[in-house]
Protein backbone atom coordinates (compact mmCIF):
# COMPACT_ATOMS: atom_id res chain seq x y z
CA UNK A 1 0.00 0.00 0.00
CA UNK A 2 2.87 2.34 0.80
CA UNK A 3 4.29 1.51 -2.64
CA UNK A 4 1.12 2.84 -4.24
CA UNK A 5 1.65 6.15 -2.46
CA UNK A 6 5.21 6.40 -3.77
CA UNK A 7 4.12 5.39 -7.28
CA UNK A 8 1.43 8.06 -7.37
CA UNK A 9 3.79 10.67 -5.91
CA UNK A 10 6.39 9.85 -8.58
CA UNK A 11 3.70 10.30 -11.22
CA UNK A 12 2.77 13.72 -9.79
CA UNK A 13 6.41 14.82 -9.83
CA UNK A 14 6.76 13.67 -13.45
CA UNK A 15 3.65 15.58 -14.52
CA UNK A 16 4.84 18.68 -12.66
CA UNK A 17 8.05 18.53 -14.70
CA UNK A 18 5.93 18.06 -17.81
CA UNK A 19 3.89 21.17 -16.98
CA UNK A 20 7.06 23.16 -16.35
CA UNK A 21 8.37 22.12 -19.78
CA UNK A 22 5.12 23.09 -21.50
CA UNK A 23 5.07 26.44 -19.70
CA UNK A 24 8.64 27.12 -20.85
CA UNK A 25 7.65 26.33 -24.45
CA UNK A 26 4.70 28.72 -24.29
CA UNK A 27 6.88 31.42 -22.72
CA UNK A 28 9.28 31.16 -25.69
CA UNK A 29 6.70 31.06 -28.46
CA UNK A 30 8.11 34.35 -29.81
CA UNK A 31 11.79 33.61 -29.11
CA UNK A 32 13.80 33.57 -32.34
CA UNK A 33 15.33 30.17 -33.09
CA UNK A 34 13.76 28.49 -30.06
CA UNK A 35 13.14 24.73 -30.34
CA UNK A 36 10.28 22.93 -28.61
CA UNK A 37 11.15 20.77 -25.61
CA UNK A 38 9.31 17.53 -24.87
CA UNK A 39 9.15 15.62 -21.59
CA UNK A 40 9.46 11.88 -22.15
CA UNK A 41 10.15 8.70 -20.23
CA UNK A 42 13.41 7.26 -21.51
CA UNK A 43 14.16 3.68 -22.38
CA UNK A 44 17.70 2.34 -22.05
CA UNK A 45 18.21 2.75 -25.81
CA UNK A 46 17.00 6.35 -25.68
CA UNK A 47 19.41 7.14 -22.86
CA UNK A 48 22.22 5.73 -24.99
CA UNK A 49 21.28 8.01 -27.90
CA UNK A 50 21.05 11.04 -25.65
CA UNK A 51 23.13 12.20 -22.73
CA UNK A 52 23.00 9.95 -19.69
CA UNK A 53 20.92 12.03 -17.33
CA UNK A 54 17.89 11.63 -15.10
CA UNK A 55 16.11 14.33 -17.10
CA UNK A 56 13.62 13.15 -19.70
CA UNK A 57 13.49 16.45 -21.60
CA UNK A 58 14.42 16.31 -25.27
CA UNK A 59 14.43 18.95 -28.00
CA UNK A 60 12.53 18.89 -31.28
CA UNK A 61 14.74 20.44 -33.99
CA UNK A 62 11.95 20.99 -36.47
CA UNK A 63 12.31 24.00 -38.78
CA UNK A 64 10.59 27.13 -37.46
CA UNK A 65 8.67 29.67 -39.49
CA UNK A 66 10.51 32.27 -41.58
CA UNK A 67 10.09 35.77 -40.10
CA UNK A 68 10.90 38.76 -42.29
CA UNK A 69 13.36 41.28 -40.84
CA UNK A 70 14.52 44.71 -41.96
CA UNK A 71 18.01 44.05 -40.61
CA UNK A 72 20.79 43.38 -43.15
CA UNK A 73 22.42 41.03 -40.66
CA UNK A 74 19.36 38.86 -40.05
CA UNK A 75 20.14 35.37 -41.34
CA UNK A 76 17.98 32.26 -41.38
CA UNK A 77 19.19 28.70 -41.92
CA UNK A 78 17.11 26.55 -44.24
CA UNK A 79 18.36 23.06 -43.44
CA UNK A 80 20.00 21.12 -40.62
CA UNK A 81 22.91 23.45 -39.95
CA UNK A 82 23.81 25.59 -36.93
CA UNK A 83 25.67 28.87 -36.64
CA UNK A 84 28.78 28.77 -34.45
CA UNK A 85 29.50 31.30 -31.68
CA UNK A 86 32.57 31.90 -29.54
CA UNK A 87 31.51 31.95 -25.89
CA UNK A 88 32.95 34.19 -23.19
CA UNK A 89 34.77 31.12 -21.85
CA UNK A 90 36.49 30.59 -25.21
CA UNK A 91 34.44 27.49 -26.11
CA UNK A 92 32.37 27.12 -29.26
CA UNK A 93 28.59 27.01 -29.02
CA UNK A 94 25.90 26.54 -31.65
CA UNK A 95 22.62 28.26 -32.38
CA UNK A 96 19.83 28.56 -34.95
CA UNK A 97 19.15 32.16 -33.96
CA UNK A 98 20.59 34.28 -36.77
CA UNK A 99 19.64 37.68 -35.36
CA UNK A 100 23.17 39.10 -35.73
CA UNK A 101 24.68 42.56 -35.72
CA UNK A 102 28.03 44.24 -36.30
CA UNK A 103 29.83 45.51 -33.22
CA UNK A 104 33.05 47.47 -32.85
CA UNK A 105 36.18 45.36 -32.49
CA UNK A 106 39.84 46.18 -31.94
CA UNK A 107 40.63 46.16 -35.66
CA UNK A 108 37.28 46.69 -37.37
CA UNK A 109 33.68 45.55 -37.13
CA UNK A 110 32.82 42.09 -35.81
CA UNK A 111 29.71 40.08 -36.65
CA UNK A 112 28.14 39.06 -33.33
CA UNK A 113 25.00 37.55 -31.85
CA UNK A 114 22.41 39.65 -30.02
CA UNK A 115 24.34 38.78 -26.81
CA UNK A 116 27.59 40.10 -28.26
CA UNK A 117 29.21 36.70 -28.91
CA UNK A 118 31.41 36.51 -32.04
CA UNK A 119 29.99 34.61 -35.02
CA UNK A 120 32.53 32.17 -36.45
CA UNK A 121 33.45 31.53 -40.08
CA UNK A 122 34.14 28.19 -41.75
CA UNK A 123 37.65 28.20 -40.23
CA UNK A 124 36.34 28.66 -36.71
CA UNK A 125 37.51 32.29 -36.48
CA UNK A 126 35.49 35.42 -35.61
CA UNK A 127 34.21 37.36 -38.62
CA UNK A 128 35.87 40.80 -38.49
CA UNK A 129 35.77 43.33 -41.34
CA UNK A 130 38.04 46.36 -41.59
CA UNK A 131 36.63 49.86 -41.69
CA UNK A 132 36.86 50.15 -45.48
CA UNK A 133 33.58 48.25 -45.89
CA UNK A 134 30.22 50.03 -45.85
CA UNK A 135 28.31 47.52 -43.77
CA UNK A 136 24.92 48.35 -45.27
CA UNK A 137 26.20 47.25 -48.71
CA UNK A 138 27.17 43.76 -47.61
CA UNK A 139 25.13 40.82 -48.86
CA UNK A 140 25.32 37.07 -48.45
CA UNK A 141 24.95 34.12 -50.79
CA UNK A 142 22.89 31.05 -50.04
CA UNK A 143 26.01 29.14 -49.01
CA UNK A 144 27.02 31.83 -46.49
CA UNK A 145 29.65 33.81 -48.45
CA UNK A 146 29.85 37.49 -47.59
CA UNK A 147 29.79 39.70 -50.68
CA UNK A 148 30.56 43.36 -51.39
CA UNK A 149 29.79 45.33 -54.59
CA UNK A 150 32.64 45.96 -57.03
CA UNK A 151 33.15 48.98 -59.29
CA UNK A 152 30.25 47.78 -61.45
CA UNK A 153 28.06 47.47 -58.35
CA UNK A 154 27.95 43.68 -58.65
CA UNK A 155 28.28 41.72 -55.38
CA UNK A 156 31.56 39.82 -55.22
CA UNK A 157 32.71 37.34 -52.50
CA UNK A 158 35.26 38.84 -50.12
CA UNK A 159 36.71 35.50 -49.00
CA UNK A 160 34.74 35.13 -45.76
CA UNK A 161 32.03 32.51 -45.30
CA UNK A 162 29.76 32.14 -42.27
CA UNK A 163 30.32 28.74 -40.72
CA UNK A 164 27.51 26.19 -40.81
CA UNK A 165 27.78 23.01 -38.77
CA UNK A 166 25.70 19.85 -38.42
CA UNK A 167 25.55 17.02 -35.89
CA UNK A 168 24.80 13.34 -36.39
CA UNK A 169 22.57 13.44 -33.30
CA UNK A 170 21.42 17.01 -32.55
CA UNK A 171 19.15 15.66 -29.78
CA UNK A 172 22.33 14.89 -27.86
CA UNK A 173 23.40 18.56 -27.73
CA UNK A 174 23.64 20.13 -24.29
CA UNK A 175 21.23 23.03 -23.97
CA UNK A 176 23.12 26.02 -22.54
CA UNK A 177 20.40 28.66 -23.02
CA UNK A 178 17.07 28.96 -24.79
CA UNK A 179 18.71 29.04 -28.25
CA UNK A 180 22.34 28.07 -27.61
CA UNK A 181 23.78 24.54 -27.48
CA UNK A 182 27.08 22.83 -26.80
CA UNK A 183 28.41 19.63 -28.31
CA UNK A 184 28.55 16.50 -26.16
CA UNK A 185 29.65 12.90 -26.45
CA UNK A 186 26.08 12.02 -27.43
CA UNK A 187 25.80 14.62 -30.19
CA UNK A 188 29.14 13.75 -31.76
CA UNK A 189 31.67 16.12 -33.28
CA UNK A 190 30.41 19.11 -35.32
CA UNK A 191 30.40 18.52 -39.07
CA UNK A 192 31.65 21.54 -40.99
CA UNK A 193 29.47 21.84 -44.10
CA UNK A 194 32.23 23.71 -45.95
CA UNK A 195 34.77 20.88 -45.60
CA UNK A 196 32.46 17.85 -45.74
CA UNK A 197 31.00 17.45 -49.24
CA UNK A 198 29.04 14.37 -48.19
CA UNK A 199 26.50 16.24 -46.02
CA UNK A 200 23.34 17.90 -47.29
CA UNK A 201 24.10 21.62 -47.47
CA UNK A 202 22.03 24.17 -45.61
CA UNK A 203 21.01 27.47 -47.16
CA UNK A 204 21.38 30.92 -45.60
CA UNK A 205 18.59 33.41 -46.28
CA UNK A 206 19.32 37.08 -45.66
CA UNK A 207 16.56 39.32 -44.32
CA UNK A 208 14.78 36.52 -42.46
CA UNK A 209 15.01 34.99 -39.00
CA UNK A 210 13.85 31.54 -37.98
CA UNK A 211 11.02 31.81 -35.50
CA UNK A 212 10.13 29.46 -32.69
CA UNK A 213 8.75 26.07 -33.74
CA UNK A 214 6.37 25.96 -30.75
CA UNK A 215 2.80 25.10 -31.74
CA UNK A 216 0.53 26.84 -29.22
CA UNK A 217 -2.47 24.58 -29.86
CA UNK A 218 -0.40 21.43 -29.34
CA UNK A 219 1.09 22.83 -26.13
CA UNK A 220 -2.36 23.70 -24.76
CA UNK A 221 -3.57 20.16 -25.49
CA UNK A 222 -0.46 18.74 -23.83
CA UNK A 223 -1.10 20.94 -20.80
CA UNK A 224 -4.65 19.62 -20.43
CA UNK A 225 -3.41 16.02 -20.70
CA UNK A 226 -0.70 16.68 -18.09
CA UNK A 227 -3.22 18.29 -15.73
CA UNK A 228 -5.56 15.30 -16.02
CA UNK A 229 -2.69 12.89 -15.38
CA UNK A 230 -1.69 14.94 -12.32
CA UNK A 231 -5.26 14.76 -11.02
CA UNK A 232 -5.38 10.97 -11.52
CA UNK A 233 -2.19 10.51 -9.52
CA UNK A 234 -3.58 12.79 -6.83
CA UNK A 235 -6.75 10.67 -6.64
CA UNK A 236 -4.61 7.53 -6.40
CA UNK A 237 -2.92 8.99 -3.32
CA UNK A 238 -6.31 9.82 -1.82
CA UNK A 239 -7.60 6.30 -2.50
CA UNK A 240 -4.46 4.73 -0.99
CA UNK A 241 -4.79 6.93 2.08
CA UNK A 242 -8.41 5.86 2.57
CA UNK A 243 -7.48 2.19 2.24
CA UNK A 244 -4.66 2.60 4.75
CA UNK A 245 -7.06 4.31 7.12
CA UNK A 246 -9.56 1.45 6.82
CA UNK A 247 -6.82 -1.12 7.40
CA UNK A 248 -5.69 0.78 10.46
CA UNK A 249 -9.26 0.84 11.82
CA UNK A 250 -9.58 -2.96 11.36
CA UNK A 251 -6.59 -3.51 13.63
CA UNK A 252 -8.40 -1.66 16.40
Amino acid sequence: MVRSLWTAATGMIAQQTNLDTIANNLANVNTQGYKTQVNEFKTLLYQTLQTKTNSAISTIFKQGNALASESDTAFMIDGKGFFALRGEDGNTYYTRNGNFQFTLAANGNMLASSDGLPVLDTNGQPIILNNTYVLSQLSITSDGQLCYPDAANKPQPIGITIGLYQFNNPNGLDRMADTMYAQSAASGQPINEATNPGVEKSKVIQGYIEGSNVQVVDEMVNMIVAQRAYELNSKAITASDEMLQQANNLRR
